[in-house]
Parts: C-alpha cells; structure tokens; sequence
C-alpha cells in the first residue's frame, strides 16, 4: 500500500519522514500544535490522517516504509497527541454513558433504542443512486477492507468466556477458515461489481475525514488494553445494529438490478448479524462485566462511539447529497 496524499502540513510532513526514516523534531511539534488546535479533530482531514497512517503501521504498512516504524518509541509519542485529541473529542460527543444495574446487555439495547441518528441504510434502500452507492462503499472501504482487524486485537487481553465469544464472532467475520468467505473478501467483491478500485487502501485519498474517524476509534481501543471494554462495547454495538440495515441495503443494491456477488455481503450480515447479537451482548460483554465490573461504563462508551461515528458518517453523507455535491476529496478510481 502506497502512502496517501497528504492533507496539510502535519500529514505532509510525517509522510516525508516516514520515508526518510527519520522523525524531525518540527513534526513532532506539527502533531502538538495540530492536535491543540484543531476545532472538530473527528473531522480533521489533517490529525485523522495523520492518526490512520501511524495506526496502519499495526496492520499491512506502506511500501517504501520501514517496518521497524511501528514500534518507534518517537512515534509512537507523537501518535499520543492525536489520541489525546481525538478520545476527548469522543467524549465531548457523546459523553459519560450511566450505568445502571440493569444487565448490560439491556443496557447496551437501551442505549441503542435512544440512537437518533439519521438512517442512511433507508436512504440507501429507498432512493441512493449508483454514484451515491459508489461513494458510500469508498468510504467504508477505509473499515470493510480490514474487517474484525481492529476489534481482533482486543482478544490476548480478555480470557475466559469474554474470550471465547469474541473468537466465536471473530471467526465468523474471518469467513469460518475460508478466504472467499472473509467478510472483508465479500466487500471487496462488491466493490469490484460497482466498478470501484478494491485493493487494498486504494481510495484512501478519496475518503473524508468521517471515515478515518471511525476506524481509528476502533484502532484506538484495540490497540491499547486499557480499553478492552470499549472495545467489546464497540463490536456489540455492531452486531447489535447491522442486521436490519444489512437487508435494506441489499434491497437497495437489488432495486439497481445488481444480485448474487454483489449483495451476498449484506446478505451475510443479515444472518450473522443476528446470531451474533446475543452471543456479543450477553456471552461476550456480559460476561466481561460479571468478571470486571468497573468495565462497564467503557463498556456503554464504546458503544455509543459506535453510533456516533455511523452518526457521523452519514450525516458527512447525507448532508452532501442535499446539498448537490460529492461527499468525497476527489474522484474515483474505477476498476479497469
């Protein structure tokens, strides 16, 4: 995967020495000054690159970029900066979720059911256009290209039954040993029906800042133990909420006339999904609390993280086609 095209000064700047193999010292005070000034850093094209890049670096990396980067302690430092930003911009957003003593998978459904965020799913089903399709799967390449990756890394911090219902839903998203039935492989697929570039990062240049958002609060909690229940919260909260958005959106692609391949990513979510509601509500989450309590609220913060970054990301969406213009940065590669 090649590097992206920078997006400002920050980005500029950490793509260059990225390449160069060495860290100057003025980006490291281009990330404080980005991360300290930014107004909105969940929809900051500059620190959510930034922070996407320095993230990539623990999944597939960049050509003509050392792997030894991954690890660098100066990076690594200047990475903190814009998670600092990014996780006080998550709890500006959505703030410090009550936790009750209610079983938390009810208390995940009751923080699902008060979500009022736009439904882009029905727009998709009822009236989303091919163009529209096109630049709605560009954007959720940045995720669906990676799938179950980033929630994945939470696993070597859990044991016993939390455990083993994360692998259980884990190994479903990761096609049940089959590599044509990665969920990942399934969008890929579809992409490639829609005449869109599916390699791998491909459109990353295209993707608005939305998009980044989301991934790098899945990456966030990921990557760091010490959100391990923000990162099950998270994942709950998408098996909770895909499977009825899942149909519509393969009624959507077949309302356009586009069958088998293309709608078979859906198809599986619908199904999936569903499955897996209870086993990461009650089996996985449930079970996380009942070994560590003091859990839960990261628990209910990750997953209203979830249903404020689809929040986002359809608003960004939804707002730029009433408004009459792309919701991406540029144009599209298309498959050849």
């Amino acid at each position: 995967m090649r590097l992206p095209e920078p997006r400002g000064p920050f980005t500029s700047a950490l793509c260059a020495d990225l390449t160069r193999g060495a860290l100057a010292a003025a980006t490291v005070e281009l990330a404080e000054r980005t991360a300290a000034i930014a107004t909105y850093p969940l929809l900051d094209e500059d620190l959510q690159l930034a922070l996407a890049i320095c993230y990539e670096l623990h999944y597939r990396g960049f050509d003509d970029v050392a792997e030894t980067w991954e690890w660098d302690p100066d990076l690594l430092r200047l990475r903190a900066h814009l998670e600092r930003a990014h996780t006080a911009a998550l709890r500006a957003l959505v703030g410090e979720p009550e936790v009750t003593d209610e079983p938390v998978d009810r208390q995940l459904t009751a923080l699902i059911a008060a979500d009022d965020s736009p439904s882009l799913s029905s727009h998709m089903s009822r009236s989303g256009s091919l163009e529209q399709w096109r630049e709605y799967l560009t954007l959720r390449s940045v995720y669906h290209l990676k799938e179950a990756d980033p929630h994945t890394f939470a696993v070597p911090r859990l044991s016993g039954r939390a455990k083993a219902a994360m692998v259980e839903i884990q190994a479903d998203e990761y096609g049940g040993g089959s590599a044509a039935r990665m969920h990942s492989r399934l969008f890929a697929d579809m992409m490639r029906d829609l005449g869109l570039d599916d390699t791998y990062g491909a459109l990353w240049d295209d993707a608005p800042a939305a998009a980044f958002a989301s991934v790098n609060t899945m990456s966030l909690f990921g990557l760091h133990r010490r959100w391990r229940g923000a990162a099950l919260g998270h994942l709950a909260c998408v098996e909770m909420t895909s499977s009825e958005p899942s149909r519509r959106y393969s009624a959507g692609l077949r309302r356009l006339g586009y069958h088998g391949t293309t709608t078979v990513f859906y198809d599986e979510h619908v199904e999936a999904d569903a499955v897996h509601e209870q086993i990461a509500s009650v089996d996985m989450c449930g079970s996380l609390v009942a070994e560590e309590p003091a859990l839960a609220a990261d628990v209910l913060f990750g997953a209203a993280c979830s249903l404020a970054m689809d929040g986002l990301a359809a608003r960004h969406l939804l707002g730029a086609w009433e408004a009459g213009r792309s919701a991406l940065r540029g144009e599209r590669p298309l498959a050849a």
